[in-house]
């Protein structure tokens, strides 16, 4: 899926990266539409990753929190930043989209540790289908009104808002985080043979065109879109009670500290991870 010099590349960058700033990668992966399952021809790499400082980087009386992100600017199609660990564990007590579906990436890069296996095996209890609903119906609208109101559509923004449509139909039957892979969505709507059919055609066109490729809009798929919009529009989701996952990311956040720079600590309880 990732071309072997690219890959290369980017494990070169990201190994640039630790010793610049003297941290490790805990997870790296790919994000966005090579992930996503449906990149262009000329599609960039959104190389991700996670990190972590040393023990005494986090010890601080200062009143500023110290810059939590690594960011490089775009070079030969890679776009390359990462978040400290403890930015990520917070985002993800937050059900943050972004770290959700960087935990779930079909698409890796580097592994380092348990930090990933352990945050997969916490995102039932952490994932808010809730934040998830109100995220994706957001997208959809914002990407359906901006970009596929026009005689002349970039086909790409169907499918930023196909997919969130879709993982709202996910979580309104599974309860559970969806799958970022567009194609694991598909079933969701296997009653409806003829939009599938366009969609499966428009992915094809969408794979062989240019990122920003135009093309007149597909009617069975603007029909769908409002629907879906217009049926989630006074849609509510139920917000079961919340389990306290803070003390558990707080024994990841120390397990990885140990892990990363080999100090001794006992391993998390709380899963086999």
């Amino acid at each position: 899926m990732i071309p072997a010099p690219i890959r290369a590349e980017i494990l070169e960058r990201i190994r640039r990266a630790e010793a610049e700033h003297d941290v490790k990668v805990l997870l790296a992966v790919e994000s966005g539409s090579r992930a996503w399952g449906f990149e262009s021809v000329n599609s960039d790499y959104d190389a991700r990753f996670i990190y972590i400082h040393r023990r005494d980087w986090y010890l601080s009386v200062g009143l500023e929190e110290k810059r939590d992100v690594i960011e490089y600017p775009i070079v030969d199609d890679i776009d390359l930043n990462g978040w400290d660990l403890r930015k990520a564990l917070r985002l993800f007590w937050k059900s943050n989209p972004a770290f959700v579906e960087w935990v779930q990436s079909p698409i890796l890069y580097a592994e380092l540790g348990s930090f990933a296996t352990c945050a997969r095996q916490l995102l039932p209890d952490v994932y808010s289908c809730v934040s998830g609903v109100h995220h994706y119906r957001s997208m959809a609208k914002t990407n359906y009104r901006g970009y596929l109101k026009a005689e002349q559509v970039p086909l790409k923004k169907y499918f930023y808002v196909l997919r969130p449509l879709l993982s709202v139909r996910w979580l309104e039957r599974y309860g559970a985080a969806a799958p970022i892979e567009f194609g694991k969505l598909l079933h969701l709507i296997d009653d409806q043979p003829a939009l599938l059919a366009d969609i499966h055609a428009l992915l094809a066109r969408k794979r062989a065109a240019q990122e920003l490729g135009l093309a007149a809009p597909v009617r069975s798929i603007d029909a769908f879109i409002e629907a879906e919009l217009a049926r989630l529009e006074g849609f509510s989701p139920k917000s079961p009670d919340r389990v306290d996952v803070l003390p558990k990311l707080d024994e990841v956040f120390h397990q990885c500290l140990a892990e990363a720079w080999a100090q001794s600590i006992p391993p998390p309880t709380f899963t086999t991870c």
